[in-house]
């Protein structure tokens, strides 16, 4: 199972260059304590990718810090969604936390949409509705300028479908954009922690959670975040117990 963590090298602007590949050498000769620190010199430097987050959630998987590994595995696969590797490695850190909390059932037309949505990233939905959009005004700019039917008849049609999936690609760019914005994430990185049921450590207890779970943040008041994890409960946590993804 540790075999198949595997470390990919990127191609990075000059700047940190030789402290990532400090960081890809220290990580080969099992200095795992030492290529985490230079991946987040890299990261405090103000690069990120979604390779660099991986390979760090690596070293920290090596570490065994699984908080920490799943929190750059959650970070790098917010820039790569799809990546093979980072999903594997990811669910083999999740198999060690405590709480297997089930989600709650959700009806297929809304786990499609999701997808479809999370299948790129906000900016590149919107390069594409635009890329979208210029075809449309060539394909119009055929309609009115060519002198066969034909053509004016194709470059119309097509035009209209090309419209459409301008305006479709936008929206899922704008639903995109507010996912992004609105959706924040966390770790827990207490070993044990008692949610509360409001923001006061003598308020009720309502359940307990483990390192290394994900919650969702859908509040904060002073030094507190209201939490829901995946099956729906809701309850308030010290904001020092757990890091934003």
């Amino acid at each position: 199972m540790f075999a198949m963590l595997m470390l990919v090298v990127p191609v990075m602007a000059n700047g940190p260059d030789s402290l990532f590949y400090k960081a890809n050498e220290e990580y080969n000769k099992e200095m795992y304590a030492d290529a985490a620190e230079d991946y987040l010199k890299v990261i405090a430097a103000g690069y990120e990718s979604g390779t660099l987050y991986y390979n760090l959630g690596n070293a920290y998987f090596k570490l065994d810090d699984i908080p920490s590994a799943i929190l750059y595995y959650e970070k790098a696969k917010k820039l790569n969604p799809y990546d093979e590797d980072l999903d594997f490695n990811l669910n083999v850190a999740k198999m060690k936390v405590l709480d297997k909390i089930e989600p709650l059932p959700e009806l297929f037309f809304k786990t499609w949409w999701r997808d479809l949505v999370n299948l790129f990233r906000a900016d590149s939905w919107t390069e594409i509705s635009l890329a979208l959009f210029v075809l449309f005004f060539v394909l119009l700019s055929l309609y009115l300028l060519s002198g066969f039917t034909r053509i004016r008849k194709l470059s119309f049609y097509t035009g209209l479908i090309v419209l459409v999936m301008s305006v479709f690609t936008f929206v899922l760019a704008s639903q995109k954009f507010t996912m992004e914005k609105n959706l924040k994430e966390a770790i827990v990185f207490a070993p044990t922690i008692t949610v509360k049921s409001s923001p006061n450590e003598n308020s009720v207890d309502l359940f307990v959670i483990h390192e290394g779970s994900k919650v969702q943040v859908i509040d904060k008041v002073g030094e507190w975040y209201k939490i829901r994890i995946a099956n729906g409960s809701i309850g308030w946590l010290p904001l020092e117990t757990v890091k934003a993804i």
